[in-house]
């Protein structure tokens, strides 16, 4: 059970409607998870909303790497609505479900792909020690390039903030009753 309650759409403010109804007419289509809980305080919802469109939709780096970094952050912070989210996302981009079994048991995927290791060896680094060492700095620079470099810590620190919502807000998984 959720710490703080969904909003009732006939109770909200103006400017919580108008977040509301700037969500579903966007690509997410609905208002649910820490979007329900940052509604509450609608200029944060705005805000994140806006970003986690970019981190999601728009940034340099293509699908499969994004939806790897936010299923390797959603595991480093057990953070089930967020995992149950993206894992159809992630094999839609073309993460094998193999990748994905060795995530959800915490144990360090066997990569086809230099750059998924690459993606992943800089996300739990970052993630766990709260820094990058130049070697692995170096090696995501030179195999992603500068931007999408800087993107992946865009998905990374938004990801968190979508984690950090949902254990410190108690949000259950998505196949735990909360939909």
């Amino acid at each position: 059970m959720t710490r703080l309650k969904p909003l009732d759409t006939g109770l909200m403010t103006d400017r919580q409607k108008q977040v509301y109804d700037a969500i579903v007419s966007g690509p997410r289509g609905q208002v649910r998870g820490p979007l329900a809980v940052w509604l509450h305080r609608p200029e944060l919802a705005s805000k994140a909303q806006e970003l986690g469109q970019y981190c999601r939709y728009d940034s340099a780096l293509p699908p499969r790497l994004s939806e790897l970094a936010i299923l390797t952050t959603a595991r480093i912070w057990d953070a089930a609505f967020e995992w149950q989210a993206h894992v159809p996302h992630a094999l839609a981009g073309g993460i094998t479900p193999a990748v994905i079994a060795s995530l959800e048991s915490d144990e360090t995927p066997q990569f086809d792909k230099t750059d998924e290791a690459v993606v992943y060896a800089f996300a739990r680094e970052l993630n766990m020690t709260r820094a990058v060492s130049d070697e692995t700095f170096d090696r995501t620079i030179a195999c992603l390039g500068a931007d999408a470099t800087v993107d992946l810590v865009g998905v990374l620190g938004y990801y968190a903030l979508i984690s950090m919502t949902i254990k410190a807000f108690d949000l259950p998984g998505l196949h735990d009753g909360s939909e």
